[in-house]
């Protein structure tokens, strides 16, 4: 039996816009951060090096690769192995934001009712966590107290404990630096040994908020970030800067609308399609996403606001909180419990799929099989990883591929003279209930609006 896809061709990142322009300024770039864009941007963290090295070599034959052959025609293509940055290199992320998504829809989270929450702060204060991304963990763990409070006081039950997942965002529209938490959060509460859970009222935002600013203002000082007559002055505007976003209730039959918030709260900080490199310009043109504005950069300051949003090595971005920590998690597995269905829904089943396979990946981001042989529609496996650089180049030069560019090397440039003035939007250790996952444009952003 014949299956009926579109045919899957390997990408070439190298011909990309995003590509080029990384190319074509990373040295540079490097070389004049400190003094161009330290001030705007954050301090050099040598790990983005590694990263945008790492980018570089992804999909390239020349770095390795996978033997992919139908078992049928004997058809045969070569997989470039990819380098598996998040949120610099667009392929690597959005598989992960796929993985992710299936994940926590099937392994974590519970078939009651959510609600999607946006925890936002203001200008004044962004700078702060850009120069201390330790500040960014501390900020996810005030959104929840914060919602912690809130939520058991709404549910009048003995020892109530609602559940969150917590994603630390750091980029605008337009790339500027600014924290905030998308937030998963259970609709009410559950209690009880036996997975009994209750409904919450809606929430007070206006309270809400009032609790969440007086817990960054308490952390800020903690920090010595702020000092006392700052916060005196920022509690007497009128408009705090402090932001609360709740969403439509989401059913917890709606699968579709589950996974595709939980991809959008570990989304990537840019979109390619929406990017433009002008290479003789030395300038990126990148548009909103209404499509009705558009902004343009010097090629070297795009790169500093994208490498503004790359995490550390090993910085938690996600985080879990109360009935879904991985503590609470290991406890109910520990006791046979975490498949227990709520009362609140009918019993319908608790099937585990297995974790998604880069062939499955592919097919669910790009809606082409990447196993279907293009020949004879048979199926295709992978036979062999190539990585012994001596056998790379012996398969690519008798394939013709060794070495073969359509662009020429990168020009060498000359630090352009350019005023860099501030962007208007700089202008302005883990709890023991906490866990973590480390890690393109998904359009999601009709559900917020409604």
């Amino acid at each position: 039996m014949t299956l009926t896809a579109k045919e899957y061709r390997p990408r070439r990142p190298q011909d990309s816009d995003y590509y080029s322009c990384v190319e074509d300024y990373f040295e540079p770039f490097m070389q004049i951060y400190d003094d161009r864009f330290s001030r705007d941007y954050g301090f050099w963290r040598p790990y983005i090096e590694k990263v945008i090295c790492r980018y570089l070599d992804c999909g390239d034959l020349h770095q390795g690769f996978a033997r992919v052959r139908c078992n049928d025609c004997g058809h045969e293509y070569l997989l470039s192995f990819s380098c598996k940055r998040r949120h610099f290199c667009p392929s690597c992320h959005q598989k992960r934001v796929v993985e992710f998504g299936e994940w926590l829809c099937m392994d974590v989270l519970k078939k009651i009712p959510h609600r999607h929450f946006v925890f936002s702060i203001p200008k004044i204060l962004r700078r702060y966590f850009l120069y201390d991304r330790k500040l960014l963990a501390a900020l996810s763990r005030s959104a929840w107290e914060s919602l912690k409070v809130f939520m058991q006081q709404a549910v009048p039950e003995k020892e109530p404990i609602p559940g969150a997942v917590i994603a630390v965002q750091t980029f605008g529209d337009f790339l500027g630096f600014n924290p905030h938490c998308h937030i998963l959060l259970t609709d009410g509460c559950f209690y009880g040994d036996k997975g009994m859970f209750r409904v919450a009222p809606p929430l007070e935002l206006k309270k809400l908020e009032a609790i969440f600013r007086h817990k960054v203002f308490r952390l800020l000082l903690k920090r010595g970030r702020i000092t006392e007559e700052m916060v005196r002055m920022l509690s007497a505007w009128r408009h705090s800067g402090f932001n609360i976003f709740c969403g439509n209730r989401i059913s917890p039959k709606d699968d579709a609308a589950m996974e595709n918030l939980a991809r959008y709260i570990i989304r990537a900080s840019f979109s390619q399609e929406r990017m433009k490199y002008l290479r003789q310009e030395g300038t990126v043109v990148y548009r909103a996403k209404d499509g009705k504005d558009q902004k343009t950069f010097p090629a070297m300051e795009w790169l500093a606001a994208m490498c503004s949003h790359i995490p550390n090595r090993g910085e938690q971005m996600v985080r879990y909180y109360g009935y879904y920590s991985n503590v609470a998690r290991g406890k109910r597995k520990a006791k046979g419990t975490d498949d227990v269905i709520p009362c609140i829904l009918e019993p319908d089943g608790n099937v585990k799929a297995l974790r998604k396979s880069w062939a499955r990946l592919i097919q669910k981001i790009y809606e082409v099989e990447p196993l279907v042989c293009p020949k004879c529609k048979g199926t295709m496996r992978i036979i062999s990883f190539i990585e012994d650089p001596q056998v790379i180049r012996d398969i690519l030069t008798h394939l013709g591929l060794w070495l073969v560019r359509s662009r020429p090397p990168p020009k060498i440039h000359d630090p352009p003279n350019i005023e860099y003035a501030p962007s208007d939007d700089l202008a302005h250790a883990p709890h023991p209930q906490t866990d973590c996952y480390a890690d393109p444009e998904y359009f999601w952003d009709d559900y917020i609006q409604s």
